[in-house]
């Protein structure tokens, strides 16, 4: 039997009332993976064996979808670069498994080319970042949601470049993935129920004008208010309204992992604010393995 007419013959058998052998047909086609999706999903359009068959389909291509979207994420993780742009289309395939990755891309780079048209090598650090910001929340008219703050779409991020809205953790990481492409050196401070972003003193500039850079940072950038600039000040009095230690971790970079693992931890809340207890569960289980 070849492989078409195995996977039609067992996508003919979801409906059979005994439990094992719906099992024994649910197992081969969870084997079997991606390439059976097409099938289940024509036998729902054209098949009508009643409400069981068609739950089963459903819930079946669920599951071949979340254990594509597993074995992803951990390759992600034991990834040598652990691309971030990667790592954050893996999490949008969570609940948008047909994604197309190639606009994603696209849309990214229309911004970056906008953005690299105006830079130069001369312009200082905060030049850099006031053109980056015109651009960005100016003419591409990114902002944070504050309506639909905790909404789970401004955690995905082929719906935040969709919609040019999004939570603090979505906006801070496409800012930083159309930088670091520049070779801006922007990266993400993971701050306690916040997001902010480091522009490192890579070249050392802060001893040329006197300034004190015990975190290396020459300043942070608040993406979800349209890019403004702060200091260090600002993190410790934001700090000491949470009755939060000043540790190091909130005023350096984070890993992409560590972005990754917020993002997911941001869906669970968003998730368990709904009472969806199904994608809580699914989500800890993804947020496991970045552990």
């Amino acid at each position: 039997m070849n492989e078409h007419s195995s996977i039609q013959a067992l996508v003919q058998l979801i409906d059979d009332p005994d439990e094992s052998v719906y099992e024994h047909v649910r197992d081969q086609l969870l084997k079997i993976g991606s390439e059976a999706i097409p099938y289940l999903e024509n036998s729902w359009e054209t098949d009508y064996y009643g409400l069981l068959f068609q739950n089963r389909i459903e819930q079946l291509i669920h599951d071949i979808q979340f254990d594509h979207v597993k074995s992803n994420l951990q390759a992600w993780v034991n990834s040598a670069d652990k691309d971030l742009l990667k790592g954050a289309i893996i999490v949008a395939k969570y609940q948008y498994p047909g994604l197309d990755e190639a606009k994603i891309q696209e849309m990214i780079q229309v911004i970056r080319r906008d953005i690299w048209l105006e830079l130069n090598d001369h312009q200082t650090a905060f030049e850099q970042v006031k053109i980056f910001n015109r651009i960005f929340f100016g003419i591409h008219h990114f902002r944070g949601d504050n309506k639909h703050f905790h909404s789970p779409v401004n955690s995905y991020i082929n719906a935040v470049l969709d919609s040019k809205k999004g939570n603090p953790l979505s906006l801070c990481l496409i800012y930083s993935i159309i930088a670091q492409s520049l070779d801006l050196p922007i990266y993400g401070v993971n701050l306690p129920n916040h997001f902010v972003l480091a522009y490192m003193d890579a070249k050392h500039s802060s001893f040329a004008i006197n300034q004190q850079n015990e975190y290396g940072v020459l300043f942070y950038i608040n993406a979800f208010s349209k890019g403004s600039i702060f200091d260090t000040n600002e993190i410790k009095e934001f700090l000491n309204g949470l009755n939060l230690a000043h540790n190091r971790e909130y005023f350096e970079p984070c890993s992409n992992t560590a972005v990754i693992k917020r993002m997911l931890t941001n869906l669970i809340a968003a998730f368990q604010q709904v009472g969806n207890a199904e994608k809580v569960s699914e989500l800890k289980t993804l947020r496991d393995l970045v552990s």
